[in-house]
Protein backbone atom coordinates (compact mmCIF):
# COMPACT_ATOMS: atom_id res chain seq x y z
CA UNK A 1 0.00 0.00 0.00
CA UNK A 2 1.33 3.40 -0.70
CA UNK A 3 0.98 6.68 0.31
CA UNK A 4 1.25 8.19 3.95
CA UNK A 5 -0.44 6.95 6.69
CA UNK A 6 -2.66 9.61 8.43
CA UNK A 7 -4.30 10.49 12.24
CA UNK A 8 -6.41 13.35 12.05
CA UNK A 9 -7.15 14.62 15.62
CA UNK A 10 -10.19 17.34 16.37
CA UNK A 11 -12.38 17.69 19.34
CA UNK A 12 -15.30 19.03 16.80
CA UNK A 13 -17.02 16.17 15.34
CA UNK A 14 -18.15 17.92 12.27
CA UNK A 15 -14.32 19.35 11.77
CA UNK A 16 -13.22 15.93 12.24
CA UNK A 17 -15.05 13.83 9.53
CA UNK A 18 -14.56 16.85 7.27
CA UNK A 19 -11.01 16.65 7.48
CA UNK A 20 -11.07 12.96 7.31
CA UNK A 21 -12.95 13.45 4.16
CA UNK A 22 -10.37 15.52 2.20
CA UNK A 23 -7.73 13.50 3.68
CA UNK A 24 -9.38 10.32 1.98
CA UNK A 25 -9.74 12.02 -1.27
CA UNK A 26 -5.77 13.15 -1.32
CA UNK A 27 -3.56 10.71 -3.80
CA UNK A 28 -1.25 10.72 -1.18
CA UNK A 29 -2.77 9.21 1.31
CA UNK A 30 -2.81 5.47 2.06
CA UNK A 31 -5.16 5.51 5.12
CA UNK A 32 -6.97 7.95 7.27
CA UNK A 33 -7.49 7.11 11.28
CA UNK A 34 -9.13 9.73 13.66
CA UNK A 35 -9.30 10.80 17.27
CA UNK A 36 -11.71 12.92 19.42
CA UNK A 37 -9.09 14.59 21.53
CA UNK A 38 -5.16 14.33 22.03
CA UNK A 39 -4.69 11.61 24.86
CA UNK A 40 -6.78 9.45 22.42
CA UNK A 41 -4.32 10.26 19.86
CA UNK A 42 -1.53 10.09 22.21
CA UNK A 43 -2.60 6.38 22.99
CA UNK A 44 -2.90 5.68 19.20
CA UNK A 45 0.21 6.91 18.00
CA UNK A 46 1.73 4.76 21.14
CA UNK A 47 0.17 1.60 20.06
CA UNK A 48 1.02 2.11 15.92
CA UNK A 49 2.99 4.20 14.28
CA UNK A 50 1.44 6.60 11.70
CA UNK A 51 3.38 8.87 9.27
CA UNK A 52 1.82 12.21 10.19
CA UNK A 53 -0.39 13.86 12.00
CA UNK A 54 -3.40 16.77 11.11
CA UNK A 55 -3.75 18.58 14.87
CA UNK A 56 -5.85 20.88 15.81
CA UNK A 57 -4.51 23.58 18.74
CA UNK A 58 -7.60 24.14 20.91
CA UNK A 59 -8.66 21.01 22.39
CA UNK A 60 -9.57 20.33 26.02
CA UNK A 61 -7.34 18.53 28.49
CA UNK A 62 -3.88 18.29 26.49
CA UNK A 63 -3.69 20.98 23.90
CA UNK A 64 -2.53 20.33 20.15
CA UNK A 65 0.73 22.10 20.88
CA UNK A 66 1.07 20.33 24.19
CA UNK A 67 0.88 16.48 21.98
CA UNK A 68 3.12 17.46 19.16
CA UNK A 69 5.57 18.39 22.31
CA UNK A 70 5.52 15.64 23.56
CA UNK A 71 5.77 13.49 20.23
CA UNK A 72 8.45 15.27 19.21
CA UNK A 73 10.38 13.68 22.16
CA UNK A 74 9.62 10.53 20.30
CA UNK A 75 12.55 8.64 18.79
CA UNK A 76 10.43 8.30 15.53
CA UNK A 77 8.26 11.17 15.29
CA UNK A 78 5.46 11.86 12.77
CA UNK A 79 5.16 14.96 10.97
CA UNK A 80 3.45 17.36 12.55
CA UNK A 81 0.87 19.53 10.35
CA UNK A 82 -1.57 21.93 12.19
CA UNK A 83 -5.38 22.76 11.52
CA UNK A 84 -6.45 25.55 13.42
CA UNK A 85 -8.92 28.41 13.12
CA UNK A 86 -6.66 30.42 14.45
CA UNK A 87 -3.90 31.73 13.25
CA UNK A 88 -2.06 33.28 16.62
CA UNK A 89 -0.15 30.39 17.28
CA UNK A 90 1.85 29.75 14.05
CA UNK A 91 5.13 31.00 15.80
CA UNK A 92 5.27 28.20 18.31
CA UNK A 93 3.66 25.66 15.86
CA UNK A 94 6.53 25.90 13.79
CA UNK A 95 9.22 26.20 16.71
CA UNK A 96 7.86 23.03 17.63
CA UNK A 97 8.75 21.18 14.04
CA UNK A 98 5.71 21.42 12.45
CA UNK A 99 6.11 20.89 8.51
CA UNK A 100 2.59 23.30 8.04
CA UNK A 101 -0.33 25.08 9.79
CA UNK A 102 -3.92 25.15 8.00
CA UNK A 103 -6.15 27.22 9.10
CA UNK A 104 -9.79 26.53 8.68
CA UNK A 105 -12.00 25.78 7.11
CA UNK A 106 -9.43 23.76 5.09
CA UNK A 107 -9.21 23.94 1.38
CA UNK A 108 -8.60 20.82 -0.63
CA UNK A 109 -5.64 23.05 -2.73
CA UNK A 110 -4.35 24.06 0.41
CA UNK A 111 -4.36 20.47 2.07
CA UNK A 112 -2.71 19.15 -0.88
CA UNK A 113 0.61 21.31 -0.28
CA UNK A 114 0.31 19.89 3.37
CA UNK A 115 0.61 16.89 2.18
CA UNK A 116 3.00 17.69 -0.48
CA UNK A 117 5.25 18.87 2.67
CA UNK A 118 4.68 15.13 4.50
CA UNK A 119 5.96 13.36 1.80
CA UNK A 120 8.71 14.96 1.22
CA UNK A 121 9.64 14.84 5.12
CA UNK A 122 8.65 11.05 5.42
CA UNK A 123 11.27 10.50 2.69
CA UNK A 124 14.23 10.40 4.25
CA UNK A 125 13.29 8.07 7.25
CA UNK A 126 13.56 4.51 7.56
CA UNK A 127 11.56 2.37 5.18
CA UNK A 128 10.36 -0.32 8.17
CA UNK A 129 9.36 1.13 11.40
CA UNK A 130 11.33 -0.48 14.36
CA UNK A 131 10.57 -0.16 18.23
CA UNK A 132 10.25 2.88 19.50
CA UNK A 133 13.49 3.73 21.19
CA UNK A 134 13.30 3.26 25.18
CA UNK A 135 13.99 6.93 25.70
CA UNK A 136 11.19 7.60 23.44
CA UNK A 137 8.57 8.69 26.91
CA UNK A 138 10.43 10.44 29.02
CA UNK A 139 7.22 11.21 30.69
CA UNK A 140 3.86 9.69 30.39
CA UNK A 141 0.31 11.55 30.66
CA UNK A 142 -2.13 10.76 33.16
CA UNK A 143 -5.79 12.08 32.96
CA UNK A 144 -7.43 12.23 36.22
CA UNK A 145 -10.87 14.15 37.04
CA UNK A 146 -10.80 16.15 34.09
CA UNK A 147 -6.84 16.91 34.78
CA UNK A 148 -3.71 15.78 32.71
CA UNK A 149 -0.10 15.44 34.83
CA UNK A 150 2.76 14.42 33.75
CA UNK A 151 4.53 10.89 35.70
CA UNK A 152 8.33 11.73 35.09
CA UNK A 153 9.84 7.95 34.57
CA UNK A 154 12.30 9.45 37.38
CA UNK A 155 9.20 9.05 39.55
CA UNK A 156 8.28 5.25 38.79
CA UNK A 157 10.11 2.61 40.85
CA UNK A 158 8.02 0.10 39.64
CA UNK A 159 5.04 -0.44 37.06
CA UNK A 160 2.16 -3.37 36.80
CA UNK A 161 0.52 -5.10 34.27
CA UNK A 162 -3.14 -3.53 34.98
CA UNK A 163 -5.08 -5.67 32.14
CA UNK A 164 -5.01 -2.85 29.07
CA UNK A 165 -3.14 -0.54 31.47
CA UNK A 166 -0.41 -0.13 33.39
CA UNK A 167 -0.06 0.94 36.96
CA UNK A 168 2.74 3.38 37.48
CA UNK A 169 4.29 2.98 41.64
CA UNK A 170 5.45 6.30 42.40
CA UNK A 171 5.98 8.00 46.31
CA UNK A 172 3.00 10.53 44.94
CA UNK A 173 0.82 7.33 44.49
CA UNK A 174 -0.31 4.90 41.94
CA UNK A 175 -1.13 6.36 38.76
CA UNK A 176 -2.85 4.64 35.62
CA UNK A 177 -2.01 4.60 31.98
CA UNK A 178 -3.58 2.99 29.19
CA UNK A 179 -1.01 1.32 27.55
CA UNK A 180 -0.15 -2.59 27.85
CA UNK A 181 3.37 -3.45 29.94
CA UNK A 182 4.71 -4.61 26.37
CA UNK A 183 4.81 -1.15 25.03
CA UNK A 184 6.26 0.38 28.15
CA UNK A 185 9.06 -1.65 28.07
CA UNK A 186 9.67 -0.84 25.21
CA UNK A 187 10.42 2.52 25.60
CA UNK A 188 12.02 2.46 28.74
CA UNK A 189 14.01 -0.71 29.34
CA UNK A 190 17.00 0.74 28.09
CA UNK A 191 16.32 3.64 30.85
CA UNK A 192 17.03 1.92 33.56
CA UNK A 193 13.96 -0.43 33.98
CA UNK A 194 13.89 -4.43 33.66
CA UNK A 195 11.54 -7.00 33.14
CA UNK A 196 11.08 -8.93 35.79
CA UNK A 197 8.43 -11.04 35.81
CA UNK A 198 5.20 -11.08 33.24
CA UNK A 199 3.22 -8.37 34.96
CA UNK A 200 5.88 -6.20 36.25
CA UNK A 201 8.99 -3.74 35.56
CA UNK A 202 11.21 -2.24 37.68
CA UNK A 203 13.68 0.49 38.00
CA UNK A 204 16.85 -1.14 38.78
CA UNK A 205 18.16 1.82 40.92
CA UNK A 206 14.81 1.70 43.16
CA UNK A 207 15.82 -2.03 43.99
CA UNK A 208 17.27 -2.21 47.49
CA UNK A 209 17.59 -5.62 47.81
CA UNK A 210 16.57 -9.01 46.89
CA UNK A 211 14.54 -11.38 49.10
CA UNK A 212 13.14 -15.02 48.67
CA UNK A 213 9.21 -15.47 49.24
CA UNK A 214 7.82 -18.03 51.53
CA UNK A 215 7.99 -20.70 48.41
CA UNK A 216 11.47 -19.95 46.95
CA UNK A 217 10.55 -17.48 44.49
CA UNK A 218 12.38 -14.12 45.13
CA UNK A 219 11.12 -10.64 45.64
CA UNK A 220 12.75 -7.48 44.57
CA UNK A 221 12.40 -4.99 47.54
CA UNK A 222 11.94 -1.31 46.96
CA UNK A 223 10.95 2.18 49.30
CA UNK A 224 6.96 1.07 48.19
CA UNK A 225 7.12 -2.57 48.19
CA UNK A 226 7.87 -6.17 46.93
CA UNK A 227 7.87 -6.71 42.89
CA UNK A 228 7.91 -10.30 41.84
CA UNK A 229 10.79 -11.91 39.79
CA UNK A 230 10.19 -14.89 37.64
CA UNK A 231 12.64 -17.42 37.27
CA UNK A 232 13.18 -16.74 33.78
CA UNK A 233 14.25 -13.15 34.56
CA UNK A 234 15.55 -13.85 37.98
CA UNK A 235 19.29 -14.37 36.43
CA UNK A 236 18.87 -11.58 33.92
CA UNK A 237 17.88 -8.79 36.78
CA UNK A 238 21.13 -10.05 39.19
CA UNK A 239 23.57 -9.43 36.01
CA UNK A 240 21.85 -5.85 35.58
CA UNK A 241 22.07 -4.86 38.87
CA UNK A 242 25.74 -5.91 39.24
CA UNK A 243 26.77 -4.06 36.15
CA UNK A 244 24.57 -1.12 37.00
CA UNK A 245 26.19 -1.23 40.45
CA UNK A 246 30.00 -1.45 39.36
CA UNK A 247 28.98 1.65 37.23
CA UNK A 248 27.90 3.90 40.07
CA UNK A 249 24.59 4.13 38.72
CA UNK A 250 22.40 2.53 41.85
CA UNK A 251 21.23 4.68 44.16
CA UNK A 252 21.50 7.80 42.26
CA UNK A 253 17.65 7.61 40.89
CA UNK A 254 18.00 9.50 37.88
CA UNK A 255 16.48 7.48 34.95
CA UNK A 256 15.10 9.82 32.93
CA UNK A 257 15.75 13.13 34.59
Amino acid sequence: MSGVRVLAVDDVRAALDELCRLLRAAPDVAEVCAAGDALSALRMIQAEPFDAVFLDISMPGLTGLELASLLAKLSDPPVIVFVTAYDGHAVSAYGIGAVDYLLKPVRAERLADALTRVVRASAGRRPAREPLRPDAMPALPVESDGRTRYVRRGEVKFAEAHGDYVRLHTPSGVHLVRMPISRLQEYWEGSGFARVHRGFLVALDAVRELRSDSVGGMLAHTDLGDVPVSRRHARDLRARLLRAAQRGELGRADHGR
